[in-house]
């Protein structure tokens, strides 16, 4: 089933209105969970929009908090983000990192006491859009083990790199396990689809493409194994201790992932012909490799974005006709 982009969009806003939004927030909020399912991260769009409305029926988003700075030193800040809506406090940070590039040819704003930012490539296209290199980070409640280990202890703390591009920005949006927990569920709902990797443990601890067995045996994969593990303890370091919020272990006491902490990087490009030269060097360099399979093609992450956008604005959206019908009875 396919939903025109502006009929999710408008319905997602409806929604909002009645939890109490304002009109501008709801927009914001509306827009940014359409966009995800219109670029195809559905587990990000609509299928989590549900999720987003019972924690702030749960109490655990307050819909009116903005953020407010804490301290500041240079191109460098602190904010709180007062537990608002992770979607708004990271547009927020990362406006105002570009702001502080503008200014100083690099601006970072960590945020603590934030939320779910959703996906997390939005605030790389949010930067590239703005002609801004970014990097941006955010722990997570502990869901999938340290290597070597089996009981969760890291964070699966997704990693954000973008760079804008006249032909189509790049932008690298990254979970640390080899397949995020949305991408499973999805799997799993969707008849337990075989992954096309291994991408996680059985509880026999066995690698496996079994979604369901892997999701049962929160034995997620980290990519390159134990560097993946590494990376994912460095993040949760960098944005707690920068940000001065909770670290992974601190949000997984409550559990819920609530209360998190994150990171934005803005750096301001040379814009000169020499720089657009070198990106479009090693862009185009790297497609002319040959395709294991023939009639395929190499791409460069945003790419598959791009396509999909079109694709999904012409013919409509994809939905879970269950989940969608849940959210037009809300």
């Amino acid at each position: 089933m396919r939903v025109p982009f502006q009929k999710l969009k408008a319905e997602f806003k409806r929604v909002l209105l009645t939890l109490g939004f304002t009109d501008g927030k709801a927009e914001i909020i509306a827009s940014v969970f359409a966009e995800n399912s219109r670029d195809g991260v559905y587990t990000h769009g609509l299928n989590r929009f549900p999720v987003f409305v019972n924690y702030i029926k749960n109490g655990l988003i307050t819909i009116q908090a903005d953020p407010v700075k804490v301290t500041g030193f240079g191109a460098i800040e602190q904010w709180d983000g007062n537990l608002g809506p992770g979607i708004l406090n990271a547009r927020f940070a990362m406006n105002r990192a570009i702001e502080l590039a503008a200014d100083n040819g690099i601006g970072c704003v960590a945020l603590k006491n934030t939320n779910h930012w959703m996906r997390g490539g939005t605030y790389g296209w949010q930067a590239a859009e703005a002609g801004f290199i970014s990097i941006s980070f955010t722990n997570t409640i502990a869901n999938l083990p340290p290597w070597g280990g089996i009981s969760p202890r890291l964070g699966n703390n997704p990693l954000v790199i973008a760079v804008p591009r006249k032909n189509g920005h790049v932008v690298l949006d990254m979970a640390i396990s080899q397949y995020a927990v949305g991408k499973l569920k999805q799997y799993k709902s969707n008849n337990n689809e075989a992954l096309p990797l291994p991408g996680g443990y059985d509880e026999e601890g066995k690698l496996s493409t079994d979604a369901a067995a892997i999701l049962k045996s929160q034995r997620l994969l980290p990519v390159g194994f134990w560097k993946g593990s590494g990376l994912s303890l460095v993040l949760d370091v960098l944005a707690t201790v920068l940000s001065g919020g909770k670290s992974t272990a601190e949000i997984t006491k409550s559990e819920h992932e609530s209360g998190i902490s994150q990171v934005f990087i803005c750096i301001k490009p040379n814009s000169s012909e020499q720089t657009e030269s070198l990106i479009e060097e090693i862009v185009e360099y790297t497609k002319t490799s040959t395709p294991e399979h023939e009639g395929a093609s190499i791409s460069y992450p945003g790419e598959g974005t791009i396509k999909t956008r079109e694709k999904n604005l012409t013919g409509g959206v994809p939905v879970d006709e269950r989940i969608w019908n849940e959210v037009l009875k809300m």
